[in-house]
């Protein structure tokens, strides 16, 4: 009988995908083997695991306590209830900080000091963000409703506050101005 939860079929395939990298069938062995051997893997398997208790509403508790303790050890916090698909990519822990207001689709790379989230916590609305997507180093996402299309790349240092078309480069233009200094 095939197992009808999707949040479990959710986490197998992100962790195949994301720990595993390997086309085998996904495996519970193969997987750990996998978080233990490769220390590089060890934060996705554990974030799948917070998401998933978190998701499911099975334990939320302790999947809050291992988002806490992923925080400290990574500098990265991504609350456990963001809704993100399979083929997370962070190229630099350090800084991320991801709202549990997003809804990311799949193949999302994410680099160092980046912030996605709402304006306050009041607000309705999430930020979309579609699948392909990529997030240059130091740049912030942050609105109400916001949607970010397909085959986005944002570049370094950008700020995004409005929507986003498929198929999309967003930079923000800052000029390099040089001073000279009065010797």
């Amino acid at each position: 009988m095939a197992n009808s939860d999707p949040h479990l079929e959710h986490l197998k395939r992100c962790l195949k995908q994301e720990v595993m990298v390997s086309s085998a069938p996904f495996s519970w062995s193969k997987t750990i083997h996998r978080a233990i051997k490769c220390p590089g893997r060890r934060y996705y398997f554990w974030w799948r695991i917070a998401n998933y208790l978190y998701l499911s509403k099975r334990h939320r508790k302790l999947a809050i306590r291992l988002v806490r303790k992923l925080r400290i050890k990574y500098a990265c916090d991504i609350h456990p209830g963001t809704q993100i698909g399979a083929g997370l990519r962070i190229s630099h822990f350090v800084g991320i900080v991801i709202s549990h207001r997003c809804i990311i689709g799949e193949n999302f790379h994410i680099k160092q000091n980046v912030t996605i989230g709402v304006r306050h916590t009041s607000q309705s609305g999430h930020i979309h963000i579609g699948d392909r997507v990529e997030v240059g180093a130091n740049s912030c996402i942050i609105g109400d409703d916001i949607y970010i299309g397909n085959n986005v790349l944002v570049g370094a240092m950008s700020f995004v506050n409005k929507n986003v078309p498929d198929n999309s480069v967003v930079l923000n233009k800052k000029e390099m101005t040089i001073l000279p200094v009065n010797a």
